[in-house]
């Protein structure tokens, strides 16, 4: 007789690797004074066609990363290690040359200011030209046309005209739409923005993010954005990573992180924002005290010298145990590094503790 066994479950395919993974990336610095730890164990991974905020201070680390997944802290005296993987490539430990050739195509930049990006000896087309014939077999027609093309792709009036022009002709609109036109013209594949809308009026920012915006859905591009002002990422990003002392301390979709923020330094970020809804005469809460030294973090919580719950916390562990990320209970990629408990959370939510200003940013973003 014989015997009939169960048929076997047919092999999982195992999940698509995303289209970018970076994995415990450190970006020190020696100096004299010691060493300087800009980047200290990042790890993050994004989609095409979605969008990553990466939120902080001055001196969280935010441009250093983003320079890192340019490569172009190769050939300096920064010490690089962790793991980019682009598509399947690691970029950490690509050659230079090998970098070079993606750098532009399949990784692009908007620079924080477009001012000093663009060479002020060649005019605005001119450059753009030469950033498409870097990476394509194109006669300078054929560089120039892509160029009018791209400016008139992003706005810029007349761009046959002002593609002849040089970049202090050009407002600081009109050169940061310039620099979007010259990180674009190679279709990249990933799109970094270092703080695209500094310095700029409120009318010409959400311009430039719509635009962004625009262009991110005609590309499919994955766009990562640096900035430090939440209502931007509330208006553009999917994601939000929140960098303290080089380190990431909250993580997650951002409307988890703007409805239910879980560390005090977000909830200190959310404070500090204007709202429409609040009174005239209604001061903004700053985050007292000052960013700490990436030479000689404190002991513990990086956080802690500045936060006002950390006698929440049994024990000092705040000053002596370094928190480490961990899942916020009820979801699945929201985390957060902060030692006070999930009760004290709602406890000092519930009280005087942080106002409604991220839910009413995450609702602004739907």
């Amino acid at each position: 007789m014989s015997v009939q066994t169960s048929p076997q479950p047919a092999d999982v395919a195992p999940a698509p690797a995303p289209f970018l993974d970076v994995r415990d990336l450190k970006v020190h610095f020696p100096t004299e004074d010691g060493l300087v730890r800009s980047v200290d164990g990042v790890s993050f991974t994004l989609e095409k066609g979605r969008t990553l905020g990466i939120v902080g201070e001055s001196g969280s680390g935010k441009s250093v990363t983003s320079l890192a997944l340019l490569g172009l802290h190769k050939g300096t005296r920064a010490q690089v290690s962790g793991e980019i993987w682009l598509e399947g490539r690691e970029l950490v430990a690509l050659p230079e040359a090998q970098m070079r050739a993606l750098r532009g195509r399949t990784v692009s930049m908007i620079f924080q200011d477009p001012l000093s990006a663009l060479h002020p000896f060649f005019t605005v087309g001119s450059q753009i030209a030469e950033a498409y014939r870097v990476h394509h077999k194109a006669s300078r027609k054929e560089a120039r046309d892509r160029a009018v093309e791209m400016l008139k792709r992003v706005g810029i009036p007349q761009p046959e005209r002002r593609a002849g022009d040089y970049p202090h002709q050009f407002s600081g609109g009109m050169r940061q739409r310039a620099m979007i036109a010259m990180s674009l013209v190679c279709d990249p594949e990933l799109l970094i923005a270092d703080e695209p809308t500094t310095a700029l009026d409120v009318t010409v920012q959400a311009q430039i993010l719509d635009l962004i915006r625009d262009l991110q859905e005609e590309f499919g591009s994955a766009v990562v954005i640096i900035t430090h002002d939440l209502g931007v990422v509330a208006d553009v990003a999917d994601d939000i990573l929140v960098m303290y002392g080089g380190r990431r301390i909250e993580y997650g979709t951002t409307r988890d992180v703007l409805k239910d923020p879980q560390h005090p330094y977000t909830w200190g970020l959310l404070q500090s924002m204007p709202h429409l809804s609040g009174d005239v005469g209604e001061r903004l809460n700053p985050i007292p005290g000052t960013p700490p030294s990436l030479i000689n973090l404190p002991d513990g919580c990086a956080f802690h010298p500045r936060c006002a719950y950390k006698g929440w916390v049994h024990q000092g562990r705040c000053t002596a145990e370094r928190p480490e990320l961990r899942v916020v209970p009820g979801s699945d990629r929201h985390l957060a590094a902060c030692h006070l408990s999930d009760d004290a959370k709602q406890e000092i939510r519930g009280g005087d503790g942080p106002d409604d200003r991220g839910a009413a940013a995450a609702r602004a973003a739907q």
